[in-house]
């Protein structure tokens, strides 16, 4: 696989799916804070997404069957998308904790 061909694969499926690059122009001195508060926000971007998808995988478990029943998950390209499905399928469908979880799935997708 060229090196091209990597590049992009990454930037559309990989650790960068979701970031995209921004160029600015700052005086020297504060290069260090722009970029200490550039990688705060990669993690925490990245927690968050993590958060969202244990969420989802938790969702499965418990509810699989009563969420999925006519739902094509592959078919959505993002993890955003995904998690507001399951949500409101959670919502819809569930008991109490069902409901609670779809409702922290909603927060975390909404903040």
């Amino acid at each position: 696989m060229a090196v091209r061909d990597r590049i992009q694969r990454y930037r559309e499926s990989g650790g960068a799916s979701d970031l995209i690059r921004v160029e600015v122009l700052i005086p020297a001195e504060c290069r260090s804070d722009i970029l200490s508060q550039a990688a705060e926000m990669r993690a925490e971007h990245r927690r968050r997404k993590e958060l969202l998808q244990q969420h989802l995988d938790e969702a499965i478990a418990r509810y699989g069957i009563r969420l999925l029943d006519n739902i094509d998950l592959r078919k959505l390209p993002s993890l955003e998308q995904k998690a507001k499905l399951i949500a409101d399928a959670l919502i819809e469908r569930g008991d109490a904790r069902a409901f609670a979880m779809g409702r922290r799935m909603l927060g975390e997708i909404g903040s």
